[in-house]
């Protein structure tokens, strides 16, 4: 397993996934197409606001996750705030998602004040899964837990 940086060579599959999350059951309303671009040409413009990360299991395309970095008076800080963390569903079952919130917690340990999820009001398997890890549930569905405590799950 590993999680790399998106490059404009990954453009193809990072549409096709977010064709198959946003019009899945996990999301509430289906995002166009034009919004995948859009997205995908800011995270390649500047790693100042978005980052985008492809997942690979198997030497495959498993998954992707979008990051967006934001300073905030209520946190004391730079939050990282995973707005976006799909796993193709037959790579589900290999711990990607976990994994991938680790890897960031790591990557920002020192760095930013907290790590945030937003996860979809629909999507009870997805909340329930990282209510276990730990996090906090906040309005709107977003998930929270500041960067020291995960160092305790």
């Amino acid at each position: 397993m590993s999680f790399r940086k998106l490059t404009a060579e990954d453009a193809n599959v990072f549409y096709e996934m977010c064709e198959e999350f946003f019009h899945s059951s996990a999301v509430l309303h289906p995002v166009p197409s034009k919004h995948h671009i859009a997205t995908l040409q800011e995270i390649l413009r500047s790693d100042q606001y978005l980052l985008g990360y492809l997942l690979e299991a198997d030497d495959q395309p498993a998954g992707f996750a979008v990051l967006n970095k934001m300073m905030q008076q209520e946190a004391g800080g730079l939050v990282i705030w995973v707005e976006c963390l799909y796993v193709r569903p037959q790579f589900r079952s290999h711990g990607l998602g976990r994994q991938f919130l680790q890897f960031v917690a790591a990557e920002w340990k020192g760095k930013a004040k907290q790590l945030r999820l937003e996860v979809e009001p629909e999507n009870k398997r997805a909340a329930s899964l990282y209510q276990k890890m730990g996090y906090q549930v906040l309005p709107y569905q977003q998930m929270i837990l500041p960067l020291e405590e995960q160092e305790k799950h």
